[in-house]
């Protein structure tokens, strides 16, 4: 199981953020987190176009009829990859480790009822993530009730 996330407030913000580890290079895992066909594998969204540069937009489609612009916000391969969708923030940052890299991941947003929603979410995102770079395609276990009851005991405990 991997670790779960953790929400504090940041600058009138709450932060949700994940750590995760991949015993891979970083430019192994910054292909995942970037190129569109592989990003469009974990990430919440389908992507159309993504622009890899600062300033370069991602276009997303909810499949229900709404398609919106994200903006990147830093873009320094194979460490960091930020942000804006809408008014929420999105980092991902690789740091190298003995063993691979470190994936430090947060979602920053403004109400906090969501919080619970967005942790399950990201979770199951991040899983289908790693193993998509672990070379497998991902599966969608149906956890998202149990991980939404785990997060919402952990951030009422906080």
């Amino acid at each position: 199981m991997n670790e779960y996330g953790m929400l504090e407030k940041v600058d009138g913000r709450y932060a949700l953020e994940f750590k995760r580890h991949f015993p891979f290079e970083a430019e192994h895992v910054f292909d995942y987190l970037t190129k569109p066909e592989y990003f469009s594998a974990w990430y919440p969204f389908a992507t159309g176009e993504m622009d890899l540069q600062v300033g370069g937009k991602i276009v997303f489609d909810d499949g229900e009829g709404t398609v919106y612009e994200a903006v990147i916000t830093e873009f320094n391969p194979p460490w960091t990859f930020y942000f804006r969708e809408v008014d929420d923030l999105l980092h991902m940052h690789l740091d190298a480790t003995n063993n691979g890299c470190l994936l430090n991941f947060t979602h920053m947003f403004d109400d906090p009822t969501y919080a619970k929603y967005m942790a399950a979410g990201w979770h199951r995102c991040l899983d289908a993530l790693d193993m998509l770079v672990q070379g497998n395609q991902p599966e969608w276990p149906e956890n998202g009730a149990e991980l939404r009851e785990i997060y919402e005991r952990q951030f009422d405990s906080q």
